[in-house]
């Protein structure tokens, strides 16, 4: 079996099919990692061909298969404390502010979780701020990861990675202090791992059962999206934030333009952003 090319009109209808299923809208200079990634599961579904595969996904009964797809095509880049900023300002900026409130409870939501690298980095750095300041922030504390893809969010129920997921992003020392390793493979200690559940959500559909959050993570995740679904998002998450709650974006995003709900606030760290006191859904 040869990797078939896939042809302009086909790639054309399942863009379309992308961005109904979840949102994320293909350019055109993407058409020979869709045809790559399409071919590898024609070999695992043992399809002769993609169009063949296609005219299957087309007729919607093939559950296992959709949710493959959606999972290849997925952007799953991610590593630990990625960036380093928005740890920063979380560690020395946004934890000191809610442990003066004295909340009974603090909840982070990290939307678009991948693996669990960015759940697991919320999880060491409060538990960091917590040995610098005992007592500071003694909150029922619970981070909820959620991906569109069952694959990772496997992974990052386990909390077990290999050498090379390891490397990227998470000094030796917290390796040390917050991992025990298994042979080649590297295990999160249960007091990280016990504040983080995951669970599968897609970014189009309700977040009501997730709760109210203080803090949402939505890292490099809305530059995938249309701008008419960037606004939906934002202004559904702004609805799960409780008052004067906070988003963090990747470095390149931000609401303005797209949701009213939110105002900068400027750190020395870097930009994060506030839910507006008068705004209304």
């Amino acid at each position: 079996m040869t990797d078939e090319i896939l042809p302009t009109a086909q790639y054309d209808v399942f863009r379309h099919f992308l961005e109904e299923a979840c949102g994320i809208v293909l350019g055109e200079n993407k058409h020979y990692l869709v045809t790559s990634r399409l071919n590898r599961l024609t070999k695992e579904f043992s399809f002769p061909t993609i169009s063949a595969m296609l005219d299957t996904l087309a007729l919607g009964t093939n559950v296992q298969l959709k949710e493959r797809i959606i999972d290849a095509m997925t952007t799953n880049e991610t590593s630990w404390f990625r960036d380093g900023y928005p740890y920063e300002i979380l560690r020395h900026e946004l934890l000191p502010h809610y442990a003066k409130k004295k909340p009974s409870s603090f909840r982070i939501w990290s939307a678009a979780c991948s693996s669990g690298q960015e759940a697991y980095s919320i999880s060491m750095t409060i538990a960091e701020y917590q040995v610098a300041n005992p007592g500071a922030l003694s909150s029922f504390i619970e981070i909820i990861g959620t991906d569109i893809s069952p694959t990772v969010l496997k992974m990052a129920r386990e909390g077990i990675y290999d050498e090379i997921n390891i490397i990227r992003g998470l000094s030796e020392e917290r390796r040390e202090r917050y991992m025990v390793k298994t042979d080649d493979r590297w295990q999160i200690r249960d007091a990280i791992k016990a504040p983080a559940r995951f669970a599968e959500l897609n970014l189009f559909k309700s977040y009501s059962l997730l709760g109210k959050f203080d803090l949402i993570f939505c890292r490099n995740v809305l530059i995938y999206f249309s701008s008419e679904s960037k606004t939906d998002i934002l202004n559904r998450m702004a609805q799960v934030l409780n008052p004067g709650g906070y988003i963090i974006l990747g470095g390149s995003e931000s609401p303005t333009g797209y949701s009213p709900a939110f105002e900068m606030v400027r750190y020395e760290q870097g930009v994060i952003y506030r839910l507006k006191d008068d705004w209304k859904p």
